[in-house]
């Protein structure tokens, strides 16, 4: 332990089986030293024993080591000491290593990584860690590697990958539709390894880059996803989150387009807004007694969900959802509409952006089709304090919830 231990506050293991790379940290972040009490360990093995004497908050590895490599350390990590967040810092991106490791790793960064970016990645993820005061739920986040499909969607992609006709593009079109998919592979594409120069937000388009074999190795080879099986979970309940939130997503997409709002940044509001509810899936995925009683107090006394889910579980599906989408890396305007989409009051609203666009898309499809314009207006107005006009536009945005709720094109 550093002798600046008593003022740090977080705890860091670097992993690396080349001592000239663990010396290279040490000096990279001699600057560190006072906020973070950094240990280092030449092998995975020894990486596992220093994990037993002290708690650690993050894990950064390297991925081809001799004897225990980084995705066997991370496996192992996962399941020993889940609530550590987990990182690969490494120089290899070879297919099997990455395969190996898409599902207990949490942030890729790759060799040579610039300090700045290493040191704001692990102080990010840092940072995650104290957006939920509940210590099981942080384990249970933690340790979700992905979410299981719809499985209508999901028998639908393994059919076209396995197809002799089989279209990229069509497997792109099926997965833009399911949340677990859409993030995991977000996640993926997005990661350091692949070298992209610029920030992927559709999962249609993420399908495209990685390619064929790299979807089928995903989906079918290691089978990262799988189908919702839970006897326990009504499939009406989880089919309902889903409706919900494509139809949000498809709302949020029309209105950024109509703001005429960077490509990007359309693309991120349809991601929001499809992921809004994602932090439901990890309740009822790991919860599924507390997810169904919730829903059912929530039907049964017309209150919201989220004021039952603080209720019982000290927290809400917005803050699980931005935890788990924030250690996987997705970008912040995403994170941000995922936190603050059932509490507006946080939200900066002093522009049009992607967080704004998602809270509107959910409100006007909510209510458009049940209550008239000014009432309507009426009612946001006392939801969220806009700092600008949007009268103008607020008819138009109406529209597009009526035009996707009835299925318009």
């Amino acid at each position: 332990m550093t002798s600046d231990a008593k003022a740090c506050t977080n705890r860091i293991l670097f992993v690396d089986d080349e001592p000239h790379i663990l010396s290279g940290l040490k000096r990279m972040l001699r600057s560190m030293r006072r906020e973070w009490d950094m240990h280092f360990a030449e092998s995975g093995q020894k990486a596992l024993e220093l994990m037993e004497q002290y708690t650690f908050d993050v894990l950064v590895t390297d991925m081809r080591m001799p004897g225990m490599d980084g995705p066997e350390l991370l496996s192992r990590v996962m399941e020993l000491h889940p609530d550590v967040i987990r990182i690969v810092l490494s120089g290899h991106s070879d297919q099997e290593m990455i395969l190996r490791s898409v599902y207990p790793v949490h942030k890729y960064l790759s060799k040579p990584c610039p300090q700045e970016a290493l040191i704001s990645t692990i102080q990010r993820s840092c940072a995650l860690r104290d957006l939920l005061d509940n210590p099981q739920l942080k384990t249970v986040i933690s340790k979700t590697g992905t979410l299981p499909s719809l499985p209508d969607l999901y028998i639908k992609a393994v059919d076209e990958i396995n197809s002799p006709e089989g279209s990229i593009k069509t497997v792109g079109k099926i997965i833009e539709q399911d949340i677990g998919m859409s993030a995991k592979i977000l996640q993926l594409v997005n990661s350091s390894f692949f070298g992209l120069p610029r920030h992927i937000s559709s999962p249609a388009e993420a399908v495209v880059l990685l390619g064929f074999d790299i979807i089928k190795a995903i989906i079918i080879g290691i089978d990262l996803f799988s189908k919702w099986d839970n006897a326990d979970i009504t499939l009406f309940k989880i089919n309902d989150i889903y409706r919900h939130s494509l139809s949000t997503a498809a709302i949020a997409r029309k209105i950024a387009a109509s703001e005429e709002m960077e490509p990007l940044s359309v693309d991120c509001a349809f991601m929001a807004g499809l992921l809004r509810d994602v932090g439901k899936l990890v309740i009822a995925m790991n919860f599924h007694e507390l997810f169904t009683q919730v829903t059912d107090l929530s039907t049964q006394n017309e209150t919201p969900f989220s004021e039952v889910e603080k209720q019982i579980l000290g927290t809400t599906h917005a803050e699980i959802g931005a935890y788990l989408l924030g250690l996987w890396g997705l970008p912040d305007s995403i994170i941000e509409a995922v936190a603050y989409h059932n509490n507006p009051e946080y939200l900066l609203t002093n522009e049009i952006n992607v967080p704004l666009v998602v809270y509107l898309a959910k409100f006007v499809d909510k209510y458009a089709l049940d209550i008239e314009e000014d009432e309507l207006y009426a009612k946001l107005q006392q939801k969220i304090d806009i700092k600008f006009d949007i009268r103008a536009q607020f008819p138009h945005w109406i529209q597009i919830a009526k035009d996707v709720q009835r299925g318009a094109s």
